[in-house]
């Protein structure tokens, strides 16, 4: 089983750049043509969250018409900029969407369990799980204990050092409780930070995926904030080969392979 994690796609309709020179629409039509290229194809993926840039209408039909050029499922969850309801509304016939409330849910129709967790605060740049989704991912894990399981969300729920991003996770040692009790959770997968972040936390591995617009920078001094890098766009991968935890690649957006054999060896 190979799982594609794309993040942080910030699409915009009205054409405007973000940040004054980033093309997000040009970015996430790269970034499905890059998903297309791969071989083997993943067979699901995971879009974690600030999907658009405005919470729009129209920019969630415009994402919605950039994801169905794709073969696979993808599973949507929303992030800081997005809008829960105008998500949930763009996408109604995918069939695990909510149709109210929060955008959670188990997908059962692959070997690994795969969770989605809202962690969306209305108006905060911070994420968390409030009492009512904690008890959803608790009785969700205890439904089935002996299978194993991957978690995705937005916001990490463990400090990074990123000090302008590391806003306090609402919820994240009754999150952590949960995990530990649980130890059929293999793996933990988020977004947020525009760059790739890999821990061990709760007695499971978590990992951020870079953006597949634009990176940000390494940011761990008090007060620096966040500027533009100049590298590529990214996404992250995953290979589920059935024990232990799955096995996490970095995928450069738009880099050609060079299938010549070198001479020697690597």
């Amino acid at each position: 089983m190979l799982i594609a994690q794309i993040s942080d796609l910030h699409l915009r309709a009205c054409g405007r750049p973000l940040h004054g020179a980033i093309d997000t629409e040009a970015a996430v039509v790269a970034c499905i043509d890059h998903l297309l290229r791969l071989h083997p194809r993943p067979n699901v993926v995971l879009a974690t969250g600030d999907l658009v840039d405005l919470g729009r209408p129209e920019d969630y039909a415009l994402l919605y018409d950039h994801l169905a050029r794709l073969p696979m499922p993808v599973l949507l969850i929303p992030g800081n900029h997005d809008d829960r309801a105008g998500l949930a509304a763009a996408f109604a016939d995918y069939a695990y969407m909510p149709r109210d409330g929060f955008i959670h849910y188990a997908i059962e129709d692959w070997p690994l369990r795969l969770l989605g967790l809202d962690t969306l605060l209305p108006g905060e740049m911070g994420g968390g799980l409030c009492a009512e989704r904690l008890r959803w991912l608790a009785d969700r894990l205890a439904e089935q204990p002996e299978r194993p399981t991957l978690l995705f969300m937005h916001h990490p729920p463990f400090v990074t050092g990123i000090r302008f991003l590391d806003t306090p996770f609402v919820g994240a040692e009754a999150m952590a409780a949960i995990v530990r009790q649980h130890p059929q959770v293999r793996q933990i997968v988020c977004g947020h930070l525009h760059r790739a972040v890999h821990h061990s936390w709760a007695g499971t591995t978590a990992a951020i995926a870079p953006s597949v617009v634009y990176q940000m920078s390494l940011a761990l001094n008090d007060g620096e904030s966040f500027y533009l890098l100049n590298q590529p766009s990214a996404m992250s991968l995953y290979l589920w080969s059935g024990e232990g935890a799955p096995v996490g690649y970095l995928s450069l957006i738009g880099m050609t392979e060079n299938r010549q054999m070198a001479e020697g060896r690597p």
